[in-house]
């Protein structure tokens, strides 16, 4: 006979199962909680290393920059929503005993930093979101055609760096013309046995693009303090995302930096270090 019930339906694979991060720490001396450190999309712990070393170095504090899923040494999954995403920074928290850090994230890491504090406000002490808002990005966004681009890269087996870069870079120019990109992009083009492959996984990526480029929904704001740091070059943070920074951070300050586009830390790197420094807590 057929079953009289319905068959129960079983949770998606790879739903809530938190990745283990690929992470870098420095210790630091102070009583201060950790800083911990979110690259943005295609990017890796090592984008913020020299701003790990100088916040380490000028505050005292531990600071960990970690790399996301599917980005860096990090391991690969075919999920990529800031839910999980978040889940990924806290399972690394508890594993490291960590029970309230400082977070600050860029661009992608930025709504990981958010969606964290808006979850789980007791992890965190306070947030540096760094040009970006709680708001959907999609129309500042030309990634899927970054994304097509990197895809369609071609590069014959055993070529040196180099020659290999070079030409990657050739392939990528008429899509992606900013030669800061163009480089930025091209720090995820690894070899792996004589073979050139993108380290971050471009499928994932691309199957969520929409999910990245929005931000989840949330109600309970985040109690603690935010600051919200933008380059004055860059439509990231607008006018027009001010009110649900309000209602999700109340306690948000807004600030920007003269002069800088979206990586606010390559282009005005001691304002943005004295920024930090000035937000952190008393030690």
């Amino acid at each position: 006979p057929s079953w009289p019930w319905p068959r129960p339906t079983l949770p998606h694979p790879f739903a809530c199962r938190a990745v283990p991060l690929a992470h870098e720490v420095l210790e630091g001396s102070g009583a201060r909680p950790p800083l911990v450190i979110l690259h943005g999309l295609f990017g890796s712990h090592g984008n913020f290393q020299t701003v790990a070393k100088a916040v380490a170095r000028r505050s005292g504090s531990k600071v960990l920059t970690l790399d996301a899923r599917n980005h860096g040494s990090s391991p690969h999954s075919p999920l990529m929503t800031y839910e999980v995403m978040s889940l990924d920074v806290q399972h690394l928290l508890a594993r490291l005993g960590i029970t309230k850090c400082i977070l600050l994230g860029h661009s992608m890491g930025g709504k990981t930093a958010m969606t964290l504090a808006l979850q789980r406000p007791d992890l965190v002490e306070r947030l540096i979101s760094v040009d970006i808002s709680p708001s959907s990005t999609t129309a500042v966004s030309e990634f899927s055609a970054y994304i097509s681009a990197m895809k369609s890269v071609n590069i014959p087996d055993g070529l040196p760096r180099s020659a290999a870069r070079r030409l990657a870079d050739d392939q990528l120019r008429p899509v992606v013309q900013l030669a800061q990109l163009r480089q930025f992009l091209l720090t995820n083009l690894v070899e792996m046995e004589g073979r050139y492959i993108w380290r971050v996984n471009l499928e994932a990526i691309s199957h969520h693009l929409s999910d990245i480029m929005s931000f989840p929904v949330f109600h309970k704001p985040y109690p603690g303090p935010a600051l919200f740091l933008g380059g004055s070059n860059s439509p990231y943070i607008s006018p027009k995302d001010y009110p649900e920074i309000q209602r999700l951070f109340p306690k948000a300050d807004i600030q920007f930096i003269e002069g800088a586009g979206h990586i606010v830390h390559q282009d005005k790197f001691e304002e943005f270090i004295t920024a930090i420094l000035n937000f952190l807590p008393p030690p």
